[in-house]
């Protein structure tokens, strides 16, 4: 008597294996792009916590661009030791606001397509691979 698999029981099982490996990375990358848009969500809350620390001190926003990666200050007051980026290299945010500083939009792309937060596209942003679809503004305006 010999012990063993046949040929159509391996291919059964690889085939098996296959079709689990596919699904696990569907979700997998799934997961890696919704933790990377909860990133963007709180670094643009952490950078309109600075924009407002900034407009208490200078009674207007600071003119765009920011300067992303950089050191976020007035010269005397440190706002944000290090302005973050997006978590992606061909990804970025855009900042906004009106010659008066009177308000500023913080604008991003979010990757999930499924997120409720998903707005946009915004129209004459530039989040780097296309228009914008997700936004945070200060209270006295809205993103629309």
């Amino acid at each position: 008597m010999k012990f063993g698999f046949t040929l159509i029981e391996l291919l059964v099982v690889v085939a098996i294996l296959g079709i689990l490996a596919s699904v696990g990375l569907g979700q997998f990358f799934t997961a890696q792009k919704r933790g990377r848009d909860t990133q963007r969500k709180e670094s643009l809350a952490s950078i309109a916590r600075a924009l407002e620390m900034y407009y208490n001190d200078h009674k207007q926003y600071p003119p765009s661009p920011l300067p992303w990666g950089g050191e976020f200050s007035d010269g005397k007051t440190i706002y944000m030791k290090q302005l973050p980026e997006d978590p992606v290299d061909n990804f970025q945010y855009y900042y906004s606001t009106d010659d008066n500083g009177s308000f500023f939009k913080l604008y991003a792309l979010l990757e999930h397509s499924e997120d409720p937060d998903i707005r946009g596209p915004y129209v004459g942003t530039n989040c780097g691979t296309g228009e914008c679809n997700y936004c945070l503004a200060s209270a006295n305006t809205s993103c629309d």
